[in-house]
């Protein structure tokens, strides 16, 4: 990998994102690093600058970021905020989930990890333009600048989450209060996409922000965790990695440890401190909330402690809301999470009340699953629900055949359809959220009151647990 040396960088000084490009720096520092090479703050304003000026010749008003480079998203991410454009960040860059959102952008920017879309005007990042004369950058006014996040909405339908630049900032500073002595100057390892917010946050904008060098590339695996680790490390992670480090034994260092998207069991956070010799930071969220509440599980009863800034009481169905800087300073946002207050800082969390689950962190709608499958003209009606296997989290469905689908079930076979099934899915959903399961059943169970019986669902799936 690039040799950074971090040793003789100079100390961390926090800068707002409003300033992160007008303020000046050394040009040889480093941004961000991969296996071979690295790229300093000169290459970064450079590309930037070439990649901004680019934009502001396009009449396309929201753009799309999708890349895999961490580098390069942040370069179109600046670029798309200095030429004055929304900043429109997908959550599944599958080509078919990419089509479908594609009323929600004008332009797609992307790298070469991204297939690009037939129904959109598509530019790649700009990379390594070696600009002569580089003007200097004015500060951005963070209100202005609107960010698009998506979340699996109720509907099915990823629904749109807008930010601004302004709530990221607001957060980054509360980040850096909390963590940047311990933090110091680490180099960012991340396994986790850029894409989604604890991603955007963690492994790029506060980096950005404090002069912490990231990692262009994720860590796909629990040995290249276990390679990259160090002193001069940290990781922003998820409790889906960390769990896959059970089968580790060799103790090695590391700065910091962030775990976020979803639960971390107790055990796993027990073993990841005998592996890193530190106890995981867990960060509770959402994209709509952005940072609410964070811990490290000391013992299994530890309680979530509130941000700074944040202020949270219970509705009268026990669910947590915020009135948050993240969101609204001045209003209060309802969540689905049903909790319990231990005093007015710390709580524990009971679980989500509505129809959106995790599997491995990805944010996943029971009802986009099921919308999916139903609009195949081999099915007429289905039920999805999560099933726990094998200690997985996994999805099971009921479907209602048409005339059509069991004349296709009956040529193909069981086996052959079920491959098909969970090929046209694909096309729209993450593999992770296909379900795993399915059962042909001549009608979807219901009570009396007309809801469907989970029970009676999870009956016939008896057999195959």
């Amino acid at each position: 990998m690039a040799n950074v040396d971090y040793m003789n960088r100079p100390n961390n000084k926090h800068r707002t994102l409003a300033h992160l490009l007008s303020t000046s720096k050394i040009g040889e520092d480093t941004v961000a690093f991969d296996i071979e090479k690295q790229w300093t703050w000169q290459q970064f304003l450079q590309d930037i600058r070439a990649t901004s000026d680019m934009l502001e010749h396009s009449t396309s008003q929201r753009v799309a970021v999708c890349t895999l480079d961490s580098y390069q998203f942040a370069v179109g991410f600046l670029a798309c905020c200095y030429a004055g454009k929304s900043v429109v960040l997908p959550g599944n860059y599958q080509n078919a989930a990419l089509t479908e959102l594609s009323s929600q952008f004008d332009l797609l920017l992307h790298d070469a990890g991204i297939e690009p879309i037939a129904t959109k005007p598509c530019e790649k990042v700009a990379i390594d333009s070696h600009l002569e004369n580089l003007e200097s950058f004015s500060a951005l006014d963070l209100k202005q600048v609107e960010i698009i996040l998506f979340t699996s909405g109720s509907s099915g339908t990823p629904k749109a989450i807008v930010k601004t630049l302004e709530h990221l900032d607001t957060e980054i500073a509360i980040l850096e209060s909390i963590w940047g002595d311990l933090l110091g100057n680490a180099l960012v390892e991340s396994t986790v996409s850029h894409q989604h917010i604890y991603g955007l946050l963690f492994r790029v904008l506060w980096p950005l922000c404090t002069g912490r060098a990231f990692a262009c590339r994720n860590l796909e695996y629990p040995e290249q965790v276990m390679t990259h680790a160090s002193a001069n490390r940290v990781l922003v992670s998820s409790p889906a990695l960390l769990k896959r480090l059970s089968t580790q034994t060799d103790r090695v260092e590391i700065r910091a440890l962030f775990s976020s998207g979803g639960p971390l069991p107790y055990d796993a956070a027990k073993h990841a401190h005998g592996l890193f010799g530190q106890l995981p930071i867990e960060v509770y969220g959402s994209t709509e909330t952005g940072g609410i509440a964070y811990k490290q599980q000391y013992s299994p009863s530890e309680f979530w402690r509130l941000f700074p800034g944040i202020e949270a009481e219970l509705n009268h169905e026990q669910c947590l809301k915020l009135k948050s800087p993240h969101i609204d300073a001045d209003n209060w946002y309802q969540t689905a999470d049903a909790c319990v207050f231990h005093d007015a800082q710390r709580f524990e969390l009971k679980g989500r009340t509505d129809r959106i689950v995790k599997i491995e962190e990805k944010r996943i709608s029971l009802v986009e699953v099921e919308k999916r499958l139903d609009q195949l003209d081999w099915i007429y009606e289905s039920a999805v629900f999560c099933c726990h296997d094998q200690q997985r989290l996994s999805l099971n469905a009921a479907i209602v055949l048409t005339p059509a689908g069991l004349d296709k079930l009956k040529s193909l076979g069981k086996g052959k359809f079920w491959l098909l099934l969970r090929a046209e899915l694909r096309q729209w959903i993450e593999p992770i959220a296909v379900p795993r399961r399915f059962r042909v059943v001549a009608e979807i169970p219901l009570n009396s009151q007309g809801k469907r019986q989970v029970s009676e669902l999870e009956k016939l799936f008896a057999d195959s647990l």
